[in-house]
């Protein structure tokens, strides 16, 4: 018998001790007590934060289950399924997790194909689905690749949430106006014109104020600073439904809400198979969601979330929502901002938002069924209004013409196909336009160093209060990250130099990368000089207003007048920002 070779045995043993570690390193990550021993610094400011975020999340959470086809109730469940949960086991501290206006849209979308012979969806299927997208979450989490959602560019990003943005329009145009919703966004974009001609003049009387009063009651709130603590949805709820209620008007209403605990919905595994390309589809949906709250949350709270975390959170937290028969979750950006406002600063605050909605529904269902659905309707026409990208479409028509083709792509096949295709596509054509531009342009490895040349140029103690950043190769979507981090890892500096002399090209996730690094220098008070920037690099910067805030007198042809002006500012201590 012949002795095992001894080089296999040696390979397998490292495969083996690869895996383990790189479980070891995952269960260290994901691990909840990260999140629990905090919990206790901070627990009267974030049980406020938790009440305050739960009643702006109630009327949202009716909105989105009622958006979904799937009735009210799932909307509410799967707001507890990811405050609680969501909170306990999420990365981001400050993050609130329940269902959003992106993921109502996917799921409606995907509830077209799973329907039962009477016509309604098949709820089995739905939170079938669900769950298995937060067992896929967990596996995402696990495998440590949450963090390739930073590479997808901005233009794919863009397209992507203006054509959720404009699909929930659509699907509330009918109820705005006072019919039943629609079962597709086809259905619903041909029902338009019928819906404007036709109109339910009670169904207007009640949807018209209460979107006029979520455009209205921000501006009074800024001008009556107490007034904030009447959230807007709440606001345009009550007065949508009081307007209904006390005129008696014959339109249609939420009706019967279940109350008290309710049914577990059990997986059925042997449909795996056929539930996985939706359940891959929202699982990918809640990672892009729920990133990008996060990168809002530690620009407004200097601190830092771990995505691999964030996704386990979300895995779990879309498990239980499917169990209970909950809406399907993601970090929910409205809600997470208004957390950090109302002074939430640890994981608290998030369970505590999923207790009080607990409570809520244990005895809200006979209050809840005199929601008209046009006032709902009201409501979640404004939050898709809100899901456009205000940052591209003012300067769409100065984009770069690839941005331009991916964004409009994206965008028509996310409204006229499916979102999840719509990314895939988006992102192929990115790669294909990132290899023919870095083929004609590509000169060495992205770097970020400081300048030899105008080093030399600084003196010892000058060199502590000026850094000089020199992105070097093509400053594109993939390089977004580095940029970050490169900045991040600065030394304290009065002013900061970007030497753009080496940048062969830019895209519009680079652009916007190098606007927000100019933000954060401006909101610590530090000087902003750009110099040596290429004339097809600058046009591009400056077609999409990236480099407003900067001052014209500091932007230099040359390195040497850049660092003239840095040595006077640092002795004079002026901050040239606008």
């Amino acid at each position: 018998m012949k002795e095992p070779n001894l080089e296999n045995k040696s390979e397998l043993s490292e495969t083996l001790s690869f895996v383990t570690d790189t479980l070891k390193t995952s269960l260290r990550e994901i691990n909840p007590w990260n999140n629990i021993k905090i919990m206790h610094t901070n627990i009267g400011q974030d049980i406020l934060a938790g009440m305050v975020v739960a009643i702006i999340a109630l009327p949202l959470a009716l909105a989105f289950g009622v958006g979904s086809g799937l009735g009210a109730i799932t909307g509410l469940w799967g707001a507890i399924a990811g405050g609680i949960i969501g909170g306990l086991f999420g990365g981001c501290k400050t993050g609130v997790s329940g269902p959003t206006g992106p993921k109502m849209a996917q799921l409606a979308m995907i509830m077209v194909g799973f329907r039962l012979a009477s016509g309604e969806p098949d709820l089995s299927a739905a939170f079938a689905i669900i769950f298995f997208s937060g067992v896929i979450l967990i596996g995402i989490s696990l495998m440590g690749i949450s963090k390739l959602i930073y590479f997808v560019p901005y233009s794919v990003v863009a397209g992507f949430m203006c054509g959720i943005g404009i699909i929930v329009m659509i699907l509330e145009f009918d109820s705005f106006f006072g019919y039943p919703a629609p079962h597709s966004v086809m259905e619903g974009i041909y029902d338009i014109p019928n819906a404007i001609m036709h109109f339910k003049a009670q169904a207007l009387m009640v949807s018209v104020p209460t979107l006029a009063i979520l455009f209205i009651w921000p501006r009074i709130v800024k001008m009556v600073p107490k007034a904030e603590i009447i959230p807007a949805p709440l606001l345009a709820l009550l007065t949508g439904t009081a307007i209904a209620n006390m005129n008696g008007f014959d339109i249609e209403y939420i009706g019967t809400i279940p109350t008290g605990f309710p049914d577990l919905y059990w997986p059925d595994w042997s449909k795996f198979g056929d539930y996985l390309g939706p359940a891959a589809g929202l699982a990918g949906l809640a990672v892009f969601d729920s990133l990008l709250t996060c990168i809002v949350a530690d620009n407004m709270t200097g601190t830092k979330h771990s995505s691999d975390r964030e996704s386990f959170g979300q895995g779990l937290a879309n498990c239980a929502a499917g169990l209970v028969g909950g809406l399907t979750t993601a970090t929910a950006t409205m809600r997470t901002v208004a957390n950090i406002q109302s002074g939430g600063k640890t994981p608290l605050s998030s369970v505590v938002h999923g207790l009080v909605l607990l409570a809520l529904v244990l005895g809200l269902g006979p209050y809840a069924e005199q929601i008209p659905m046009a006032c709902l309707a009201a409501i979640l026409f404004k939050v898709g209004i809100d899901i456009l990208d205000y940052r591209i479409l003012p300067v769409l028509h100065r984009l770069p013409l690839t941005d331009m083709i991916v964004f409009w792509t994206v965008l028509i096949i996310t409204i006229v196909e499916d979102l999840l295709i719509a990314m895939a596509v988006g992102i192929v054509l990115a790669f294909f336009r990132f290899v023919l531009e870095v083929s004609r342009t590509y000169k060495s490895n992205l770097t970020y160093l400081e300048d030899d040349v105008a080093q030399d140029l600084l003196k010892d103690d000058m060199k502590q209060k000026v850094k000089i950043l020199c992105p070097r190769g093509p400053m594109f979507f993939g390089a977004v990250k580095q940029l970050e981090d490169t900045y991040a890892a600065a030394e304290s500096h009065d002013t900061l130099i970007i030497n753009l002399k080496d940048v062969s090209m830019i895209d519009l996730s680079g652009a916007y990368a190098l606007e927000d690094l100019v933000a954060n220098a401006e909101k610590n008070n530090k000087n902003v000089l750009i110099c040596s920037a290429p004339s097809h690099i600058m046009s591009v910067l400056k077609s999409v207003k990236v480099l407003d805030r900067v001052e014209q007198k500091n932007y230099f042809d040359v390195i040497n007048d850049a660092v003239s002006m840095a040595k006077e500012l640092s002795v004079n201590k002026v901050v040239c920002l606008k």
